[in-house]
């Protein structure tokens, strides 16, 4: 009976998630030849193909899924391991976090304070699309997804979905454009006298700012809202809005420090409009004591 080679197991799952060995080599820091060789080898010692050629790509055969499930099996089995003889008292402990590449810094770092800082304690932060950063959560590389979007669930869904907090949304500018309008300017005054910065369409948060806009009628009282900007990422809006390029619609978490500091100002809160975060991360036999503390 062969040996299986983890190293082989490895570098099969490699080109698996990739769909090409030039891919697969190039994340590896290999050559396409060695990583084409082991996979041949790992084909031999179990007796079946696991990949066909499909133009310049790669596709998993049936036998290759069977393998790759349990690859997934294995490694997740040794990252168990790992992990729970690293927790040993005494030693420090490591917290990794993924958090979607557009979440708001503000809010992680809130999220993370209860441990920042101590000497017991490694926090590895890792930023990404949503997708990248479940696939680490499943392999195990990730203790838990930081996100403003939930992922779809069903019956076989590994995922658990925790709601961690839920921010308020603003209409935020500088102060010189409060000053152009009266002291508690409604949502209609504010959007007629001032352009938008606004999260990209395909967001949760532009999505619900435009049914407020549907609910407000605000066409019917003849106002256009004007787009100044549009960006998906957190950090742009706060720095499209610190430029004076329009009035933002945002989290006032996001834009803490320009508030407290008097360089933006909350115009207007958008009572009917939030924005929900959540914590992602999935059932393990040894879970990380350091993510039940910032859970709570």
């Amino acid at each position: 009976m062969a040996v299986l080679n983890l190293h082989h197991l490895r570098l099969f799952r490699a080109v698996a998630r990739e769909g090409t060995l030039t891919g697969a080599a190039r994340a590896l820091n290999l050559s396409q030849s060695a990583v084409s060789t082991q996979i041949k080898a790992l084909e031999a010692a179990l007796g079946h193909d696991l990949f066909e050629r499909r133009g310049r790509s790669l596709e998993i055969t049936e036998a290759g899924r069977i393998a790759l499930d349990h690859a997934d099996d294995i490694f997740r089995t040794a990252d168990h391991l790992t992990a729970t003889l690293s927790s040993a008292e005494g030693q420090r402990r490591v917290l990794r976090i993924g958090a979607l590449a557009t979440l708001s810094r503000n809010f992680q770092m809130r999220f993370l304070e209860p441990i920042l800082g101590r000497d017991d304690v490694e926090v590895v932060l890792r930023s990404g699309s949503q997708d990248s950063l479940l696939r680490a959560l499943e392999g195990l590389s990730l203790d838990a997804v930081l996100t403003n979007l939930s992922p779809a669930r069903d019956a076989g869904s590994p995922y658990l979905v925790t709601r961690i907090d839920e921010q308020p949304v603003s209409l935020v500018g500088s102060p010189e454009r409060a000053q152009s309008l009266r002291s508690g300017a409604s949502i209609a005054e504010v959007i007629r006298a001032h352009p938008l910065i606004l999260p990209t369409p395909e967001t949760s948060l532009r999505a619900g700012f435009d049914a407020l806009i549907e609910r407000l009628a605000l066409d019917r009282q003849g106002i256009v809202t004007r787009i100044a900007a549009e960006a998906d990422d957190m950090a742009m809006l706060r720095l499209l809005a610190r430029a004076d390029v329009g009035v933002a619609v945002i989290p006032p978490i996001v834009v803490r420090d320009e508030l407290e500091a008097g360089t933006l100002v909350e115009m207007h809160r958008l009572e009917d409009l939030s924005e929900i975060f959540w914590a992602v991360t999935i059932r393990r036999r040894f879970p990380n004591p350091l993510l039940t503390e910032v859970l709570n």
